[in-house]
């Protein structure tokens, strides 16, 4: 039977303390201290629950589930996070609210953008890596079906960067927990990202003569594009597929004074050093990739300067030794990576091949990232990909796919086409047994091209406008 919202306050859930239940009209929502400050107008009324979960005495895991007072669709999207991800994320509930879904996020059992809640609390560590997510689950599972008197037909993860770890770790380690997730651009291999995002900033702000301006990551990402733009058969200021760009730094080398329109070998060296990525000095194995050629007018955030990349920083310092006047030029890329595996790898990376019983239930996997990647660097996500499609073999096709997306930058943005519907792909697929063969993406200035499941790429029929999809089609590179 049916509750009304106001009634959910009393609802008995397991280590749950349901502090608001109520009733928002259409287009009255503000979002709470933090949020942005205006009301979000085009959402139609519904119920908001928030709560708190205490799976353990150190567990303060905050959640709100969102619930259309009419038109649902009768299915659940949880949404993710991004970084260390201590908030809710009201605009992707209000994105999933305004399609008819039931909606939820959680904050990951902390406040705020940095690691410093995870110093001396290991339980609140495993709560912001995966138990969080999968109490959300459970508890907005519970709320919608009390809500409507009947449970969610389908349930949807949706997350990028953390939020597509997450739903990576959910299909994992909980593969009942949804129908299918999209995840993209996912920080998966965490332990390894966090050597490979300081990568950068160790070669850049180590020696002051490898430090690259905004203007050098200008001037490189021109080389690149005039090196393997037309590689496709189209100049269209996107490199299709990085991955067979034979750019070298060196070509700017300048041949007298520094000036505006070359770097210097220092320059060129510490360039190399970010395509190239993270290596053990003493092994000489790759420990995570390097960015890709297309990608360098991201670099500011990761290789910029003043200071490390505040994400991967806060790991160090905060997570893994534990001590806030950590040095980062004392990181040590043989000894500190071993460490970080043997500490926090089976706690914070989703790095397990074996979706075997995701899969087996009819779970459906879409996954995504864009080739211009700034912060995570793309080539994880293809070689997790691959990793399994060697556990499961080449039927997995049929459950799992990844769409990499030329000149999309992290999550989102970049000079190629990065808007897309992941959620109603991954849908049709499910509903309908649509495998996602193709998935339109578009570019503010009007461009739509074509994302094609990997390894497939767009390519140039040979006639029409290069900005309509409609003249790409999708074959082997």
């Amino acid at each position: 039977m049916a509750a009304t919202c106001d009634s959910l306050g009393s609802l008995n859930l397991p280590n749950t303390t349901i502090s608001l239940a109520r009733q928002v009209a259409a287009g009255e929502f503000m979002p709470p201290d933090g949020s942005p400050g205006q009301p979000f107008g085009n959402l139609p009324a519904f119920c908001r629950v928030a709560a708190t979960l205490k799976p353990t005495t150190d567990s303060d895991i905050r959640i709100e589930v969102w619930m259309p007072s009419s038109g649902w669709n009768g299915k659940l999207v949880a949404v993710g996070n991004g970084g260390w991800s201590g908030a809710i994320n009201y605009g992707g509930m209000r994105q999933m609210l305004s399609r008819g879904y039931a909606t939820a996020s959680t904050d990951t059992g902390h406040e705020g953008g940095e690691a410093k809640f995870a110093m001396g609390h290991p339980e609140k560590l495993i709560d912001f890596a995966s138990r969080s997510e999968h109490e959300l689950t459970v508890k907005a599972k519970a709320i919608v079906a009390a809500f409507y008197g009947d449970a969610a037909r389908r349930s949807y993860w949706f997350g990028c960067s953390s939020g597509g770890k997450q739903g990576l770790m959910e299909a994992q380690r909980y593969p009942r927990d949804y129908d299918g997730i999209v995840a993209g651009a996912p920080a998966n291999y965490w332990t390894h990202l966090m050597f490979g995002d300081m990568w950068p900033g160790e070669v850049t702000l180590t020696d002051p003569s490898r430090h690259l301006s905004q203007e050098k990551f200008a001037v490189l990402h021109k080389a690149a594009l005039a090196a393997c733009d037309a590689d496709d058969g189209v100049s269209d200021g996107v490199i299709e597929d990085p991955t067979r760009c034979r750019f070298d730094p060196a070509s700017l080398e300048c041949k007298g004074p520094d000036g505006p329109a070359c770097l210097t070998k220092a320059e060129v060296e510490a360039a190399r050093k970010i395509y190239q990525g993270p290596v053990n000095p003493r092994t000489h194995e790759q420990i995570f990739p390097g960015f890709e050629p297309g990608s360098e007018l991201g670099w500011g955030p990761v290789a910029g300067g003043p200071k490390p990349f505040g994400i991967v920083d806060s790991y160090f310092r905060y997570v893994l030794f534990q001590n806030p006047d950590w040095d980062f030029r004392s990181l040590n890329f043989d000894k500190d990576v071993a460490e970080a595996d043997k500490v926090d790898a089976k706690i914070l990376n989703a790095t397990d091949p074996n979706l075997k019983d995701f899969v087996a239930r009819g779970g459906k996997l879409f996954l995504y990232h864009g080739w211009n990647d700034q912060l995570i660097a793309p080539r994880n996500t293809v070689n997790y990909y691959n990793s399994v499609v060697k556990k499961l073999g080449p039927k997995l096709s049929d459950s799992v796919r990844l769409f990499m997306a030329p000149g999309m930058n992290h999550c989102g943005g970049g000079e190629g086409p990065s808007r897309f519907d992941q959620v109603g792909a991954l849908d049709e697929w499910i509903e309908k047994g649509t495998m996602p063969e193709r998935v339109i993406a578009s570019h503010p200035s009007g461009r739509t091209r074509p994302l094609c499941p990997y390894p497939q790429v767009a390519k140039y029929k040979g006639s029409g406008s290069f900005d309509d999809a409609a003249n790409f089609v999708c074959s082997a590179p």
